[in-house]
């Protein structure tokens, strides 16, 4: 009898468990595919797909129509700001022989310097100045404060007031234009008359509810947490006011600033009501006075300043405003 010995089995390796993190690491090539896929879905959502610009005679018509409709709108937009700049400095025989010859009788940079002493434009501008700067800082003093008393503090009657301001949004304002005037011509309780004064302007101007409403809004975003912080600290109304909401709400304040000082600077109507004396009329009131007896060269490099001021002060500081706004999505992260 005999005996096969069988040789003995050899004993596979025992393999590593697999790391936790590998099992969610084998599907990133799935997951880019996606992704990838994803974009290009993306990039054809619209009105043409990919495939469809691919072809040549409807690429070109879709290119030439977009090219078409930003010419157009360059044209609208920015044309008749080019223009002003080519009649601010032409004289008046070419601005009423030929309005789009470009200076057949030369530059006259003197058109420039005779508007700012003869016409008076640098009296004009200062007032207009004044105006808009003073309207601006009011205006933006009662936004402020109105908006952090019924958004941060708020009061028990918070939501009457802010329904109430609401309210007065569908007023028409040619329906309080009287009233205004009249109040105007006998303040209540002061019984002083703001005729002829800046204040005229300015104290109207204040009592801006579209502007009150706004900056509320920004304030019902900001974080209740750290004014509820602040007030176990010890801090007052004032100070989370002053340390807290004004540094959180720049990009508010830059879109109020902005929106304030134009509306102030191009108004007509009220100004030309309260403000009868020539001495304090802005821009705006007096450049259609001017057009009755002022030559037509020195009316048009008066309304070049009048219009090139707000567009430099805007191309100036559209980065730091552009950068506050930006950051205002950043508050509650």
């Amino acid at each position: 009898m005999t005996l096969t010995v069988r040789p003995p089995r050899r004993k596979r390796p025992a393999t590593s468990p697999a790391p936790a993190g590998a099992a969610r690491s084998a599907p990133a090539p799935a997951r880019r595919r996606r992704g990838r896929r994803g974009d290009e879905e993306r990039q054809e959502r619209g009105i043409l797909s990919s495939h469809d610009l691919a072809r040549p005679g409807l690429r070109t018509t879709f290119l030439g129509s977009r090219a078409v409709l930003l010419v157009g709108l360059f044209v609208v937009s920015v044309g008749p700001v080019l223009w002003l700049v080519k009649a601010a400095v032409s004289s008046t025989r070419d601005t009423l022989r030929d309005p789009f010859a470009l200076w057949p009788d030369g530059v006259q940079w003197d058109n420039l310097e005779q508007a700012w002493t003869t016409v008076r434009i640098g009296e004009y501008l200062a007032n207009t100045f004044w105006v808009a700067g003073g309207s601006t800082a009011l205006t933006l003093f009662v936004a402020v404060t109105g908006a952090y008393s019924l958004s941060v503090l708020r009061p028990r009657y918070a939501k009457a007031v802010t329904a109430l301001v609401l309210a007065t949004l569908f007023v028409p304002s040619v329906v309080v234009l009287v009233p205004l005037y009249l109040t105007v011509l006998d303040v209540p309780l002061v019984g002083v008359n703001l005729l002829n004064s800046f204040w005229a302007v300015w104290l109207p101007a204040a009592t801006n509810s579209f502007v009150v409403l706004i900056v509320k809004r920004f304030f019902d975003n900001l974080p209740r947490e750290l004014f509820e912080v602040a007030k176990v600290d010890g801090a007052g109304p004032f100070r989370i006011f002053w340390h807290l909401v004004l540094p959180m709400s720049r990009p508010v304040i830059g879109v109020t600033v902005l929106l304030t000082f134009i509306t102030g600077w191009k108004e007509f109507l009220w100004p030309l009501l309260v403000l009868p004396d020539a001495e304090k009329q802005p821009l705006s009131v007096a450049l259609p006075r001017l057009s009755e007896t002022a030559e037509l060269s020195l009316l048009m490099a008066g309304l070049f300043i009048s219009v090139i001021i707000p567009i430099a002060l805007f191309l100036l500081f559209q980065r730091q405003f552009l950068r506050a706004a930006g950051q205002a999505g950043a508050i509650k992260g």
